[in-house]
Order: C-alpha cells, then sequence, then structure tokens
C-alpha cells in the first residue's frame, strides 16, 4: 500500500477511531469496490443520479490530463444493495473511450468495474487521497446518516492516460465488523 494512503488510514483513525477491515479495504483496494461490495453484500447494483455530457473546466482538464472544452461524462450514482452502500463521482474523458464502453457507460446502470471486465480493458487503479469528511444534506438524506463520511478518491489509468476520475463516499458507521 502506498505510505500516503497508509498515512491517511492513520489519520482518519485518529479522528475517528479505529476503523473495520472491510472499511480499510473499501478506502485502499486497487481492485474493483464493485467486486468487493458483492462479497460483503450481495450482487450491488446503480442508482444514478446525475448522468450528463460537460465541458471540462481547469480543475477537471487538470484531473485527466485533457484540454479545458473537451468533452467529459459526469455521472453521480449510489452503489447499493437493500440499502445505500457507496455514493459515487465519476469523471471521464470522452475521447478515451471506445463506442461500446461509452453505450454501456450511457446507459448509466453499470458500475464502471463490471464495464471495464466486460470491455477487457486491462487498467490499474491509483489511489489519491483518502479522508474524512462532515456530512452533508444529501449525504445524510441518501444514508439516513449524520455519521462522518469516508471518502476516497482515484484515477483508472489504462495505457498510461487517466480514463476514469472516482471519488467514492461512505458512511463511517457503515461496513463495520
Amino acid at each position: 500500500m502506498d505510505q500516503k494512503i497508509f498515512e491517511g488510514i492513520q489519520d482518519i483513525e485518529k479522528e475517528l477511531g479505529n476503523l473495520s477491515s472491510a472499511q480499510k479495504i473499501l478506502l485502499a483496494t486497487d481492485g474493483s469496490v464493485t467486486t468487493i461490495l458483492d462479497v460483503l453484500k450481495g450482487h450491488v447494483h446503480i442508482r444514478t443520479l446525475v448522468q450528463e455530457f460537460r465541458e471540462a473546466d481547469e480543475e477537471i482538464a487538470s484531473l485527466l490530463d485533457i484540454d479545458v472544452g473537451d468533452t467529459i461524462n459526469y455521472r453521480v450514482v449510489v452503489i447499493e444493495e437493500e440499502e445505500p452502500l457507496i455514493y459515487a463521482i465519476s469523471i471521464i474523458p470522452v475521447r478515451r473511450l471506445n463506442n461500446d464502453f461509452k453505450e454501456d457507460l450511457i446507459r448509466a446502470d453499470i458500475p464502471i468495474g463490471r464495464i471495464l471486465r466486460k470491455h477487457n480493458i486491462e487498467s490499474r487503479r491509483e489511489i489519491k487521497s483518502v479522508s474524512v469528511e462532515e456530512t452533508t444534506p444529501e449525504m445524510v438524506e441518501i444514508f439516513q446518516t449524520t455519521s462522518p463520511m469516508l471518502r476516497r478518491t482515484y484515477n483508472i489509468i489504462h495505457k498510461d492516460q487517466v480514463l476514469v476520475w472516482l471519488m467514492e463516499t461512505f458512511p463511517y458507521s457503515m461496513f463495520q465488523d
């Protein structure tokens, strides 16, 4: 595990108390979160809150190493089984997608990890940050808790380029051993 991610988890534990093994795995994995959730909770599915094409602003262009104004796919989903499990935002530079991948993404109901697997896309994940965040009204509404939120950001890299930037958030009160 990257030292900064290890230290980030330690910082979270100093602030909130011990994290469960499942919480640490969800924060630090460089594998598919969907697969982990399938194992922990049963077959999960996606509820899409926002799915739209946008032009990249300076911040997004910097995150994805693309030009300002390039088209991106902006997607906000809740990964759930019977209850909401993870809130996720993904940002994808459209010019780096093949048409089949783009069609599956636009359908909005397929987790990105499953799309990558379906299209045999070899990729790696680079965890950028792990943190604890204050609960927002939107998170209270989705998760029905005021628990602090655990968050991570990461890139899915394909052919040495950012294919997907992701932010995943879930309540500290979830996934406790």
